[in-house]
């Protein structure tokens, strides 16, 4: 029989898994793609109505993994009414700049229907399954049984011979969770609807950004002035309309920074360097990478090592000391004066070192992390991840503008809570109050705006795989032993011995960012989906041969 292989959710994971997939060029199967959505291709991040036209995406277009074509080459072959549509000047098309995420999600839609039809090429049987919910799946021996209910219809069970869940983000489809009290920012539609008054919102990152330019589109406009800069200008019966960014450091990111692309390699902290000391099984594997991270460093920019005494930091004392600076600043002095700098490094093509050796470095560091105990995991995440995540996550320079904007026109202030707060959000009041020691603060309207947050097996949406003890949490030593995610090894198959091999394949990103802690978006779903893909190609290919064959290969 011709094997069959299912994907449940249709967004840009699905789009690289398939691209790769259809690279190595396996025997024919059939096919069959499950999107909730009326469409396929766009995924949570891109979608329209959950993205408001103003939100910009924190991707370059040279950095996305091209598919049929690269960003820049599919917005030249468009005409000029649909990049007026998308409000997209020709001459302004280039391969540094930050579309907004719409844009991004038209682009994927359309690579997605150039897949489908190279798929047909290669005798491929695609069936697309569109507005069709996924509610549950179950192993057996004969494949995977997936419960599916369209929104139009009767429920009905599939079985496939391979699975992979790429459901993305898992956020709640009504995020006002109670009155002025929102779980999350999206769907951007639904953040627009509140009235001009005073918000709380819980992050400063791009997260927190979206949702800020949001609130500041549907009471206002941000306009270019003059000298090229933006001006935000509030719309009528707006005064009261003020937003507070709740930060635990009280910190804007910064703006993106110039670096060469494709990565350069690294000399000291490489795949190999990492890969002895985990087979080393050294117990101190946390400081011994850090030691080559502090040795690439020294290497890549000596001033910088030299003017921080970064040979004698402990990774408490880096963490401390890459903060320090910020910290006694005003955010937003802070962030007029990065903006600057940013901006005149990518008019010099200027690479700033340290901040490249670092960014360079956070991928091949994260492999050490299912080694690490539960009290070294803790130390990474506390400390050395909080300066990955700085170095990577910085927005685009327009991002920047606009949160000085906002400032300017007294819509938006930034504050540090630190650790010892606590937001009240079951008070009589609508929203929430913001309590610090004796200070509470009351805001009628609080967004929950920290982004994606690691989920546990107990969160997993199909209850049969927990059931059958296939989805599980990774163990810990004790109770109050930090969150790890669902048990999965290198290939992201289930760890579990109630499934068969290639079976099922997880890539469903909030469960698996315990393993992979630096997971993000589309660099990371090109990386994902190329080793899914890789396994599931060899898994159809052993099906597809003859019977003894396969035996022998799968005794392999």
């Amino acid at each position: 029989m011709t094997c069959s292989v299912a994907f449940v959710g249709a967004g840009p994971t699905t789009i690289y898994t398939l691209h790769s997939l259809l690279t190595e060029r396996p025997a024919p199967f059939e096919l069959t793609l499950f999107e909730k959505q009326p469409s396929i291709g766009r995924g949570t991040p891109y979608r329209p109505g959950w993205n408001d036209p103003a939100m910009l995406s924190n991707i370059a277009s040279i950095e996305i993994p091209p598919l049929a074509e690269t960003m820049v080459e599919w917005l030249h072959g468009q005409s000029d009414e649909r990049l007026a549509q998308l409000h997209i000047g020709r001459e302004d098309i280039n391969d540094r700049t930050f579309y907004p995420r719409l844009v991004l999600g038209e682009y994927f839609a359309d690579q997605m229907q150039v897949l489908l039809e190279e798929a047909a090429r290669q005798g491929i049987v695609v069936t697309v399954r569109t507005r069709c919910e996924v509610t549950d799946a179950v192993s057996s021996p004969e494949g995977m049984i997936l419960h599916v209910l369209p929104q139009k219809g009767e429920a009905f069970e599939a079985r496939f011979d391979h699975v992979v869940l790429a459901t993305g983000h898992q956020w709640p489809e009504h995020p006002e969770v109670s009155p002025g009290y929102f779980a999350s920012p999206w769907p951007a539609s639904e953040i627009e609807k509140i009235a001009a008054t005073r918000v709380g919102i819980r992050g400063s990152s791009l997260t927190a950004i979206d949702a800020a330019v949001a609130l500041a589109v549907a009471h206002g406009d941000f306009v270019e002035t003059e000298d090229g800069d933006l001006a935000y200008m509030a719309g009528p019966d707006t005064g009261s309309f003020q937003m507070t960014m709740l930060s635990r450091k009280g910190l804007l990111p910064e703006a993106d920074f110039y670096f060469p692309i494709p990565y350069e390699p690294l000399a000291v902290c490489t795949s190999e360097a990492i890969e002895r000391l985990i087979a080393s099984q050294d117990p101190s594997l946390l400081d011994s990478t850090f030691e080559l991270f502090k040795r690439e460093l020294a290497e890549a920019d000596p001033a910088y090592a030299k003017q921080t005494g970064l040979a004698s930091l402990s990774i408490e004392d880096f963490c401390e000391g890459y903060f320090s600076q910020r910290l006694g600043s005003d955010p937003f002095v802070w962030a007029r004066d990065n903006l600057a700098e940013a901006q005149r490094n990518y008019e010099k093509g200027h690479v700033v070192a340290w901040r490249y050796a670092i960014l360079r470095m956070h991928e091949v560091i994260e492999s050490i992390v299912p080694h690490l105990s539960d009290e070294e995991f803790g130390r990474f995440s506390r400390y050395l991840k909080t300066v990955f995540v700085d170095d990577y996550a910085t927005v685009p320079h327009e991002s920047i503008q606009r949160m000085l904007a906002l400032h300017r026109a007294g819509k938006l202030e930034v504050i540090a809570v630190g650790e010892d707060y606590t937001v009240d959000t079951h008070s009589p009041q609508d929203g929430a109050i913001l309590k610090q020691g004796a200070s509470e603060t009351h805001f009628p309207v609080f967004i929950e705006a920290t982004g994606q947050r690691a989920l546990a097996a107990k969160d997993f949406p199909f209850p049969s795989l927990r059931d059958q003890g296939i989805v599980r949490d990774v163990s810990t030593a004790g109770e109050n032993a930090p969150a790890r995610g669902i048990a999965i090894d290198d290939q992201f198959h289930l760890v579990s011995a109630e499934v068969p091999i290639d079976q099922l394949f997880c890539l469903s990103l909030p469960f698996i960012m315990g393993r992979h802690p630096f997971v993000q978006g589309i660099t990371s779903s090109h990386e994902l989906g190329r080793i899914v893909a890789h396994e599931l190609a060899a898994a159809i290919d052993r099906h597809s041969a003859p019977n003894d064959t396969a035996g022998e290969l799968t005794a392999r």
